[in-house]
């Protein structure tokens, strides 16, 4: 069906809804395409969708944030070296989002006020005519999928000490009325990295002997 899309749209003379690196952890529930609008809760989702294309090779960018953690976007697999930065793009942040648009593969914009349909519209013409993605923490009137981590669990610390090491997550994924695909996961700590949540086999059933 997408493939039929695509088609239908280079017919039409729009552009195609091309496929974009997605981080293996996530691309069982979602796979990212050019042209599309994504929102999450959290800054770790948004190191994660914008890992994929970085561990591919592409250039990724950040505007408005200014407390952006190179450390967690080194574990999540982001290379800073073709990572772009906007720390506080202040009232100028749309347009600031539209000009990392025009040159890089994904932007993740934490807006600072809440956006309105225009501001959107904006976005969404440029990001379906230079075949970018546009990521969004916090609020956005229309995204093509909405990313939320659920029942989110530390392990590390024994009898109150020692260190966080671990976070498991429940990852859900929204698109409109659709009822929600969930997966859980590893997120990184002490050296690993972003991982599906294997679960245990279960233990092979012992059949009772009657003599």
């Amino acid at each position: 069906m997408d493939q039929l899309r695509e088609r239908v749209a280079a017919m039409q003379g729009g552009p195609a809804r091309l496929p974009v690196p997605t981080h293996p952890a996530i691309a069982p529930l979602l796979a990212l395409r050019s042209g599309g609008t994504y929102g999450v809760d959290s800054a770790s989702l948004a190191l994660a969708l914008a890992a994929g294309a970085s561990r591919a090779g592409e250039w990724v960018g950040f505007a408005g944030w200014p407390d952006f953690g190179a450390e967690a976007a080194v574990d999540l697999g982001l290379d800073l070296s073709r990572t772009v930065l906007v720390p506080d793009p202040g009232e100028h942040w749309l347009e600031v989002t539209a000009a990392l648009v025009d040159v890089l593969r994904v932007v993740v914009l934490r807006p600072p006020v809440t956006a309105d349909a225009r501001a959107a519209g904006v976005l969404d013409s440029r990001l379906r005519t230079r075949s970018s993605v546009l990521v969004v923490w916090g609020d956005w009137p229309r995204c093509e999928a909405r990313l939320t981590l659920e029942q989110a669990r530390w392990s590390g610390p024994d009898a109150g000490l020692g260190r966080l090491r671990t976070r498991r997550a429940r990852l859900a994924v929204r698109r409109g009325t659709a009822p929600p695909a969930r997966a859980d996961l590893w997120f990184p700590g002490a050296g690993s990295p972003l991982e599906p949540v294997l679960e245990e086999p279960h233990a092979p059933r012992l059949l009772e002997s009657s003599g």
